[in-house]
């Protein structure tokens, strides 16, 4: 019986104080419950979202591993793994985002009831437009593959022929994704769009990688052919299948054009697409999620012509460069030199007129827009991240030209070349990130802070008697929602159950706002289109095989053939996209002054 009553009352002798600190004992249970009940909610709420981002984003960088992992492979001639393998992948790839993407849009289709919300800020018409040209492009590109494959076709596997086939299907479908899609917030099936937009998002980065590797390896093969004619190595080809018909050679040709339009189209691609998927499960702002309508250009004439002077002078330099660079040294050289103090002159002015912008900024105190838009924030992280590639670029080319014994005529223009773009890139960068995050002035406007412009309910305002004492009444709800009504209407010029106020001011012919010239904003428009004439110049020399890294031998001479010509593959893919992305940026900088 006690041995029964010490079992019993087990816990009272484990604490012996139970009964005298009730109340304090109470109150900290009740404040362990309001903690865990806080807790509960919390990871109800959140955790899940942040798994599934977590997930899908490991899921991605996986893919990406494995595709590069077969590329290093093929890049290093191991017969165990062939260019087929790396293909069949990526086709499988190709062929899961096709179903996705047809679920998504029947998914869609049935709750047309419920409109889904829409991010603006995603993409514009005119970078669809853009990745709409390049989506061309890239079926053009498809089409001569299958015409070079088939030429081939005796001695290649059929995975070669099947894959522009899918690859051209992938292209069509995702630009009809893109044109009606690419701004959704989906807030149905998070997780499973979650897996299924990043599935996207990093089979084109793989595609993207894919292509840099063909024009890379193509590239080189070319400089290796010029090495060879001017005496410099000595170059065996290996036996390679011969073509059935008589227009292999046409395709290979036209196919070197048509890479870097390729290569730009996927990595645009997977921006967009990773845009949607940073919207997924987003509460939209509606205050800061409208456009702006877009002001006439006015005084638009200085930018586009000194643009357009550097677009023509880039076409001439490169073809004077391929067309020199593969004759005698001495002639090879001299478009070198050519190259460089063309490209310093023009990264000089280029700098000039990014820095002039960035003192109208600092000119004219505009407050900065810190509402949240996952499209702006990614612009900047992508152009501090392209931008890595050239500085690395620059950087050892600096070092190269300083601790090289040889003294070429173009050696101290390379370490000027090397040290303008690094500054070019930093200046136009912080003139891009400077223009997105101004705030716009019809924004400024509307602050209650700032004084409101003078109301036209009279012939003077000074003059006129307070603000009640010219209302009717009768048509003057409780609340005043008459005011605020026709105000919010007026912008589409359509005014309900609201008498309009008449004025003895001449109104403007064809509902026109006459505005007063901005010179600022003149400026501003004129440098944005200077730069992004620019950039376009700079893409097309380096896209298209004016890569005087290659041909000058500093570089080489200090880090090897080996290991140089791996930082160029780094470094030049990365520069080409910085400058497609930086037109992209300019465009919408362009859009917002």
């Amino acid at each position: 019986m006690p041995l029964a009553m010490v079992e019993h009352n087990g816990l009272d002798i484990m604490c012996p104080n139970k009964y005298s600190n009730s109340s304090s004992s109470s109150s900290s249970s009740e404040q362990d419950k309001k903690i865990f009940s806080k807790l509960k909610i919390s990871l109800s709420e959140d955790y899940p979202k942040k798994n599934a981002e977590f997930l899908s984003g490991q899921y991605g960088t996986n893919l990406l591993l494995i595709g590069a992992a077969l590329m290093l492979a093929i890049a290093n001639k191991n017969p165990s793994v062939k260019e087929e393998d790396l293909r069949s992948f990526t086709t499988c790839l190709m062929i899961l985002q096709l179903l996705w993407m047809m679920w998504y849009i029947l998914v869609r289709d049935r709750q047309k009831s419920v409109p889904p919300e829409k991010d603006v800020h995603a993409t514009s018409g005119w970078i669809r437009g853009g990745l709409t040209l390049l989506a061309l492009l890239s079926l053009i590109m498809d089409a001569f593959r299958i015409g070079q494959y088939v030429g081939f076709q005796p001695c290649v596997s059929a995975v070669l022929v099947v894959y522009p086939v899918i690859h051209a299907t992938h292209t069509m479908a995702q630009v009809h994704f893109l044109w009606f899609h690419i701004k959704d917030v989906i807030k149905s099936f998070e997780t499973f769009e979650r897996f299924g937009v990043i599935h996207a998002v990093f089979t084109n980065i793989l595609l993207w990688c894919s292509g840099v590797m063909s024009e890379a390896e193509h590239f080189l093969n070319n400089h290796k052919r010029r090495l060879s004619a001017l005496g410099l190595i000595n170059l065996t080809t290996e036996p390679q299948c011969n073509c059935t018909t008589s227009t292999c050679s046409m395709f290979a040709t036209s196919l070197y054009y048509l890479y870097p339009f390729n290569i730009e189209y996927h990595i645009f691609v997977s921006v967009l697409l990773f845009v949607m998927w940073r919207n997924i499960g987003r509460t939209i702002d509606l205050t800061s999620n409208h456009k702006r309508q877009v002001a006439k250009n006015r005084g638009l004439i200085l930018g586009p012509l000194v643009g357009l002077l550097a677009l023509a002078s880039s076409i001439g330099i490169l073809v004077v460069y391929v067309t020199h660079v593969e004759k005698s040294i001495q002639m090879r050289r001299s478009a070198v030199s050519m190259f460089y103090i063309y490209a310093i002159v023009m990264l000089t002015v280029m700098c000039c007129a990014g820095a002039s912008g960035l003192l109208i900024y600092r000119v004219n105190h505009m407050p900065l827009d810190t509402s949240k838009n996952p499209s702006r924030q990614l612009d900047t992280e992508v152009l501090f991240g392209s931008s890595i590639g050239s500085w690395f670029m620059s950087w050892c080319s600096i070092v190269s030209v300083l601790s090289t014994g040889s003294n070429p005529p173009y050696r101290w223009t390379n370490l000027v070349y090397s040290l303008f773009i690094v500054l070019e890139k930093y200046v136009q960068n912080l003139f891009i990130i400077e223009s997105l995050y101004r705030q716009q002035e019809d924004r400024e406007r509307q602050d209650p802070e700032l004084p409101a412009a003078p109301e036209v309910f009279s012939v003077t305002s000074s003059l006129a008697p307070p603000y009640n004492g010219i209302i009717n009444r009768t048509f003057e709800s409780p609340d005043r929602s008459c005011v605020s009504t026709e105000s919010e209407q007026e912008e589409s010029e359509q005014v309900y159950g609201c008498p309009r106020k008449h004025s003895d001011v001449p109104a403007p012919v064809g509902n026109e706002t006459v505005e007063r010239p901005n010179i600022k904003r003149q400026i501003l428009k004129n440098i944005a289109v200077f730069l992004i004439m620019c950039n376009i110049s700079l893409w097309i020399l380096s896209a298209f095989g004016c890569r005087p890294q290659y041909d000058n031998g500093l570089e080489e001479e200090t880090y090897g053939f080996s290991i140089w010509s791996t930082v160029l593959n780094f470094a030049i893919p990365l520069n080409l996209f910085y400058r497609m992305h930086a037109v992209a940026s300019l465009f919408e900088v362009f859009s917002r002054v």
